[in-house]
């Protein structure tokens, strides 16, 4: 029995909106991302109508959501689908757009607006799903670059999200080189314009000016079942550390379960161990806060900044929190999950502002971030521009050890860093740990997931501003204009020429 020609197509929009997600893991497959786009984008553009287009736009929104989101199954099981067929509705408006702008035989004039306008129109749906309710900017398009040192100075000067409209506009600019004969010329000169923008950036952007340098450890003690015996390995590798002369000892997200205000004696084993290595201590605290002035008893996410004498009372709490894994939106209607997957079974609470701390002896200002933190270029910039020389996150990632999370996750840092001019020590319980120097650079060797052991970074402190950092999302409102502006233009000509109002 042959399958219907209405549902091949249905499938094919599913599958080839999951295509992008293989330039993400691999570094090698980097410039997948820049043609990846472009089955799904010949297929809207065959589409028999806009209904039908946006349709497709949907499926493929869908299949790309569960593809980015794949190592989430475990903890959502079948609810992971519900999810992404609702945030897929964002890509059903792009696919109306790919049709009417790429359809039938355009002129070379509609194909350039195309690349303009298309990549603007994925660059909103981006903006919208990266809203932390939603599951935050995870998987956006420009992050598939993270080793590539023109796109990280690209996005020096206008973010990941200028990356991401870079991308698309090759993907578009190929689809109409390839599909379009008329507009032949158009696509290919495009893609020379994007790669001449991309020269132009890397050679323009102002360059991260080195002042100095700061010596940050990163404790990774791997995958060990209890927080007692976790706490005993991540002594003895710090114990192990004394006398290299460190600015920072930095451990992994949850890496302590207990509220040191309620722990007197842990408070005193740890300004010991700070002692002992010569460094102040960055721990993460994961507990329900009891000891503390003002308790409210809820639990937190906390940076705590442990000297020599103890607490130094610098301390951040988290403020975005993971969906379904640190809390549960609407719980009271959707409570149900915490029984088919492991959905938090008790919402965490959020801080209220971003912390930069202050370390002695004239060490560089650190700027903590924890966990999926490290996905929101806001959060990055304005811990920049508050006076923070190094970025610092704390993320654990050991539920998700067998699968691409770990080196996505870790892949961030390289792009916050290129954002703000800043290094970034990317620390985690179970891998991958890394360091970053201002300008995305590598610094060191990444820990690979399920080592136990501890690394010396050699972190560059930079100064000056980044574009991004002084400019910030220019790039976003540059693409929202260019959809204002080309609505405003189809309005105009449908109701003042002949046959308006239809």
């Amino acid at each position: 029995m042959r399958m219907p020609a209405t549902r091949k197509r249905a499938v094919a929009a599913f599958v080839a909106g999951a295509l992008p997600v293989f330039s993400f893991p691999a570094p090698a497959l980097w410039w997948f991302a820049y043609v990846a786009l472009v089955p799904w984008l010949l297929l809207l553009r065959t589409a028999p109508t806009g209904r039908r287009a946006a349709f497709e736009g949907w499926l493929g929104g869908t299949g790309f959501l569960i593809a980015v989101h794949s190592w989430l199954v475990p903890n959502l099981h079948v609810f992971i689908v519900l999810l992404a067929a609702l945030l897929g509705l964002l890509w059903a408006p792009w696919g109306w757009l790919v049709r009417a702008l790429l359809g039938a035989a355009p002129s070379a004039w509609r194909a350039a607006l195309a690349v303009a306008a298309v990549p603007s129109g994925w660059l909103m749906i981006e903006l919208v799903r990266s809203w932390q309710g939603l599951g935050g900017p995870w998987g956006l398009m420009g992050a598939s670059q993270w080793q590539v040192p023109p796109a990280l100075r690209l996005a020096s000067v206008g973010g990941v999200w200028l990356v991401s409209l870079l991308v698309v506009a090759v993907n578009t600019a190929v689809t109409a080189a390839i599909a379009l004969p008329r507009a032949r010329l158009a696509g290919i000169v495009a893609v020379l314009l994007c790669a001449l923008v991309t020269g132009a950036a890397s050679a323009w952007a102002p360059r991260p000016q080195v002042r100095g340098h700061a010596r940050i450890a990163v404790v990774q003690p791997g995958v060990i079942a209890g927080v007692d015996r976790r706490l005993a390995r991540e002594e003895e590798l710090t114990r192990a550390l004394a006398g290299q002369r460190l600015d920072l000892v930095v451990w992994g997200e949850s890496s302590v379960g207990e509220d040191l205000y309620a722990r007197p004696g842990l408070t005193a084993d740890l300004a010991a161990l700070s002692r002992a290595v010569g460094a102040d201590l960055l721990v993460n605290v994961d507990a329900r806060r009891t000891g503390a002035t003002g308790s409210d008893g809820g639990i937190y996410k906390s940076s705590v900044l442990i000297g020599p004498r103890g607490l130094t009372g610098q301390r951040y709490d988290k403020m975005r929190l993971v969906p379904f894994g640190e809390y549960v939106p609407l719980r009271s209607v959707l409570g149900w999950v915490t029984s088919v997957g492991r959905a938090a079974r008790e919402n965490r609470l959020r801080g209220t502002h971003q912390v930069v701390m202050e370390l002695p002896g004239g060490g560089p200002r650190i700027g903590p971030l924890i966990c999926f933190e490290t996905a929101f270029p806001d959060m990055s910039r304005n811990l920049v521009r508050d006076g923070a020389q190094v970025l610092v996150a704390q993320s654990s990632t050991s539920t998700f050890q067998d699968s691409w999370a770990p080196a996505q996750h870790a892949s961030l840092g390289a792009l916050r860093a290129a954002e703000t001019g800043r290094s970034m020590v990317h620390a985690t319980l179970t891998g991958i740990s890394a360091a970053y120097a201002p300008d995305g650079a590598p610094v060191g060797r990444r820990l690979p997931v399920h080592s136990s052991t501890a690394e010396v970074y050699d972190v560059p402190v930079a100064t000056g501003t980044t574009p991004f950092v002084r400019y910030g999302d220019w790039a976003v409102y540059g693409a929202l204009g260019v959809l204002v502006a080309l609505g405003a233009t189809v309005g105009v000509r449908r109701f003042s020429g002949p046959g308006r109002g239809r």
